[in-house]
């Protein structure tokens, strides 16, 4: 069985249209995560910022000896489908390389960062 895994979805980005009342994006989607459910071996962490507030909802997964990757431009309303999916291509491998062509569009489209394990092999 593969390490655990933990999507950390930032809670702070503000709406496009500023309105300070509004519900956070990301406390939205992170809502309709947690009532989708997670593949097993996947926990939600909902965290303060990510610092990547010019590109809408932002994500990362991590996990044990896996790459971490940090995507963004997600919309609560309409891609938790998609987000689930490729969450449970990365928990499904052992080192968060999700081969290009099975990816999820917009995996493809909206990585921002991909960070190596802490215990990297030496290139």
């Amino acid at each position: 069985m593969n390490a655990p895994v933990e999507l950390l979805i930032c809670a702070t980005c503000k709406r496009p249209d500023g309105d300070p009342d509004a519900p956070r994006p990301g406390a939205v989607l992170a809502e309709r995560v947690a009532a989708e459910g997670l593949p097993e071996g996947v926990s939600l962490r909902v965290v303060e910022c990510l610092s990547n507030c010019s590109r809408g909802c932002t994500v990362a997964l991590r996990g044990g000896p896996r790459w971490t990757y940090v995507y963004g431009n997600f919309a609560p309303e309409a891609d938790v489908p998609t987000l689930l999916d490729g969450v449970a291509r990365y928990a499904a491998s052992a080192d968060g390389l999700v081969p290009w062509r099975e990816r999820p569009e917009h995996f493809k489209r909206n990585c921002i960062a991909r960070i190596p394990p802490l215990e990297a092999a030496d290139a």
